[in-house]
């Protein structure tokens, strides 16, 4: 039998052991240590296993994830989400559909301390939906925004997928950080768009809310500024070259932890929930990162990432074409299993392709996040619709029409970053040469 048609073999049964709820880490290591163990042998397979298990939670580099992780969760057990909310609302919430804007806005400045996709869509969903309910916005609306806005995590800084990113393809985690700041609020703008047009067709949407006065706008400010230096401690620190990934992670999260005891925002359950919580994401995503190891070497064994890469490479169309193929290649595989399982397992793969057709591997990046950002939201696996589905309960097809008209704007933005790479690129170059 040969190579080609083991791999085709593996890949219908490592889908059959998704469909049939087997979990994705353990799914991947499977089929890679039966495929290595058919094409190599037994004794090669159980030393691969072994060792890549043993690398992956060994390896001290991994230490970043849980750690930003964590950073995260005590952001979001603690009142940090609401105060920054609530200073956006003094700002906007006089404004048609501004309790959506104030939502956006605080997201923005919430992914300074949280960097987690999921745990900022659940937040607001906690946050925002409760105060838009009481001045009576259509809950399309509502929880559209909410789901949507959680997704900015994949891009702006310290992004948990980033990190992730950084560690697969072995890039510079502070340039990935600078790379997607303006991607980032390149999509944030559109968001506003899209609230602001939406409320303009139909103002029942979104009714404007109470206008606060200058003195209550300018005493909420100092609540920002904890955050500013948060932002500063953990992104500035890193990117000028002071601290290590790790060590950055490691400051982020004492300091969030002290301004939350600071301002009593946490108790001693919250703290204990914040730890479970970290620990049973960091796992799944080591355990994803491991298995997707195994899997990759059998499939090196089988030389597909060579042929995939002949293959893309030779295409008779443009390279912005190619790369739109792969980004769909992102979309589909998305669809079918969570989104950074499926990065883990087929940016490897991918990379090669990217860089033999001359693009850079941290413009890549940003453009694995935009897709990312669309595939966690739309259907059938969308994380963030789900999350918000369950906290609010409401149905899921009203949170999906929620979402649909800001994937106009997302779309747009991908468009914007592929033909225009130095939209990405240009800060990294600038501040880290």
């Amino acid at each position: 039998m040969s190579l080609g048609i083991i791999a085709l073999i593996a890949v219908i049964l490592l889908f059959v052991l998704f469909t049939i709820g087997v979990p994705v880490g353990f799914s991947m290591a499977i089929i890679g240590f039966f495929g290595f163990a058919y094409v190599v042998d037994l004794s090669a397979a159980l030393n691969l296993v072994g060792i890549d298990i043993y690398n992956t939670f060994a390896n001290y580099g991994f230490t970043v994830v849980p750690l930003f992780i964590l950073m995260g969760q005590i952001g979001a057990n603690a009142g940090i989400a609401k105060r920054l909310y609530d200073t956006s609302y003094k700002f906007m919430g006089h404004i048609p559909g501004g309790l959506a804007l104030a939502t956006v806005f605080g997201s923005v400045l919430f992914k300074a301390v949280c960097g987690s996709t999921p745990a900022t869509s659940a937040t607001f969903a906690t946050v925002a939906i409760p105060e838009m309910d009481r001045y009576h916005y259509d809950r399309r609306l509502s929880c559209g925004t909410v789901a949507t806005v959680g997704t900015l995590g994949n891009l702006l800084p310290p992004s948990v997928a980033m990190i992730i990113y950084g560690i697969i393809t072995e890039q510079s985690i502070g340039r990935l950080f600078l790379a997607g700041v303006i991607p980032g609020l390149l999509v944030a703008l559109s968001f506003f768009l899209t609230i602001l047009a939406w409320c303009r067709i139909s103002p029942a949407i979104g009714p404007k809310g109470e206008r606060s006065d200058w003195k209550a706008r300018l005493s909420s400010l100092p609540s920002i500024l904890p955050i500013l230096i948060i932002f500063v401690l953990v992104v500035g620190t890193l990117m000028a070259g002071y601290f290590t990934p790790t060590e950055a992670g490691s400051v982020g999260t004492f300091a969030v932890l002290v301004f939350s005891l600071i301002k009593r925002d946490i108790n001693f359950k919250g703290f204990v929930k914040s730890i479970l919580s970290s620990l049973d994401a960091a796992c799944m995503i080591l355990v994803l990162i491991a298995g997707a190891t195994v899997l990759g070497h059998f499939f090196a064994v089988t030389k597909i990432p060579f042929f995939v890469a002949g293959w893309l490479g030779n295409l008779p169309l443009s390279k912005e074409l190619i790369m739109v193929i792969i980004m769909l290649v992102y979309l589909i595989g998305g669809s079918f299993i969570d989104d950074i399982a499926f990065v883990i397992l087929i940016t490897p793969i991918l990379l090669p392709v990217v860089t033999k057709l001359g693009f850079d591997p941290i413009w890549y990046g940003v453009m694995v996040m935009v897709t990312l950002m669309i595939g966690v939201v739309i259907p059938p696996v969308a994380i963030n619709v789900f999350i918000v589905s369950s906290i609010v309960k409401v149905p899921q097809g009203t949170v999906y029409a929620g979402v649909y008209p800001y994937l106009i704007g997302l779309s747009i933005c991908a468009v914007i970053l592929l033909f225009f790479p130095q939209i990405s690129l240009w800060l990294p170059n600038l501040l880290m040469k």
